[in-house]
């Protein structure tokens, strides 16, 4: 560790392992200091063991079969198909350690019923979300999201998308609040009604990614690795390992080295690696980052699939804010043994939302409403955090805490943020990465 590195990252969680993988790729000499013993931090994937001793401080039942059956996220999150993380792990090859399924079906509730989201301008006919007209109408509007072409005004068809705001586009094609909602929340994934004040392009960007994400498989636009989200960080990691990254787990840190208000290195025990940057997750900055809210999630096994979704054995499920009287949308995220990561026959459900009261457990109350019978639950209520500072002065690079969505696009957004503030110039995912491949050989 007594050695000089171009840049030292804290923490194994998913976003430090993708920086650590690029900035390897990139030719930079990484060493990689984690204070665990395992990889992934906060999203690591727990076996049913690991998960009964962290949450409960006993092990599990054996009405539940071997805990090795288990892998059960901390930070539960399904994966656009043709979204900004996949572009990463095609980018870096890392696709090929992983294997990955789609997700069975993509839901959202209103008036507190269960309907499948209708993602393009045939399932808009079909879809009971809506009546007869207002199916038109918003058939309408698929079809001219689909037809835009960023780069060309002329599809735009005289509407200013630069300029004019989200609410001024839907009310231009006559669509009623519900279905701006359904569309404003499960399809473009805001979370919460500020978008309907900004200029349109961002959210026809949005829908577009929804709906070309659909059209990969058909069924869903999700897609989750087998047994679980734990190898994601690995994966990076392998990556930058290949690459000559330097992996140390079980180490404490003691000390942000700084010199002259920048920073150095960092020390363990009595011994100092150094580096012009360091990268890592809020713990191990507590006092350079600040506190935004907190998350909160209640870990459900159940031995049936939610009812009202197609006997799916995986799912994401969307209750827009307005539909529970709130501020935040609440995420209900479902897994099974269709994805390896629990036993035949039982399931996984997360639901999860951002805190406003001071009765967490309460605010998941219409998510928890829609899984039927549970066999145990947990709930975990955690501090968010975000850096204070974008660190270019004290070279010094926080990613933000996870939030309580159950998809990846605010997570690939701060990792790509991250990265541009430590070189200086955007992830460019045109760019082919040098092949990997002969060099594990």
């Amino acid at each position: 560790m007594d050695e000089s590195y171009d840049a030292i990252v804290l923490g194994t969680g998913l976003k430090e392992c993708i920086i650590s993988g690029l900035l390897s790729t990139d030719g930079k000499k990484v060493l990689h200091l984690d204070r665990n013993d395992y990889y992934g931090g906060e999203s690591a994937s727990l076996d049913l063991e690991q998960f009964y001793k962290k949450f409960k401080g006993a092990s599990p039942p054996q009405q539940f079969g071997r805990a090795k059956d288990y892998y059960i996220d901390q930070i539960p999150k399904y994966i656009m198909a043709n979204g900004q993380l996949v572009k990463i792990l095609l980018h870096c090859g890392v696709e090929n350690y992983l294997d990955f399924k789609q997700a069975d079906g993509s839901y959202v509730l209103r008036d507190s019923r269960i309907y499948k989201l209708p993602a393009t301008d045939k399932e808009a006919i079909a879809s009971k979300l809506m009546g007869l007209f207002e199916k038109r109408r918003c058939r309408n509007f698929f079809i001219y999201i689909q037809d835009v072409d960023e780069n060309n005004r002329a599809t735009w068809k005289d509407r200013a998308l630069d300029t004019m705001t989200m609410q001024e586009l839907f009310e231009s094609f006559s669509l009623d609040r519900n279905t701006w909602e359904f569309i404003g929340h499960a399809l473009a994934l805001h979370t919460d009604d500020k978008y309907l004040g900004r200029p349109a392009l961002d959210t026809v960007r949005k829908v577009k990614l929804y709906h070309e994400s659909f059209a990969r498989y058909g069924q869903s636009p999700y897609i989750y690795p087998l047994y679980g989200l734990g190898d994601l960080p690995q994966a990076f990691a392998r990556l930058s390992a290949v690459y000559g990254g330097t992996y140390m787990l079980d180490t404490k840190i003691d000390e942000i080295v700084y010199e002259n208000g920048v920073v150095a290195g960092v020390r363990s025990g009595d011994k100092v690696a150094k580096a012009p940057i360091v990268v890592g997750d809020p713990t191990y900055f507590p006092d350079k980052v600040e506190e935004t809210g907190k998350a909160v999630r209640a870990f459900c096994l159940l031995n049936h699939p939610v009812p009202n979704t197609n006997e799916n054995g995986s799912c994401q499920i969307i209750i827009p804010q307005r539909q529970a009287g709130r501020n935040n949308d609440i995420y209900v995220f479902v897994s099974s043994f269709t994805h390896n990561v629990a036993p035949k026959g039982m399931y996984i459900a997360i639901v999860s939302t951002t805190v406003e009261t001071g009765s967490p457990e309460q605010e998941l109350k219409a998510g928890l409403d829609l899984l039927g019978p549970v066999l145990e639950k947990v709930v975990d209520v955690v501090p968010t955090y975000k850096p204070k500072t974008d660190g270019k002065e004290e070279r010094v690079f926080i990613s933000k805490s996870y939030d309580a969505t159950s998809h990846f696009e605010s997570t690939t957004a701060d990792v790509m943020d991250v990265y541009e503030r430590i070189t200086g110039h955007p992830l460019d995912l045109t760019k082919k990465r040098r092949d990997h491949t002969e060099q594990e050989q």
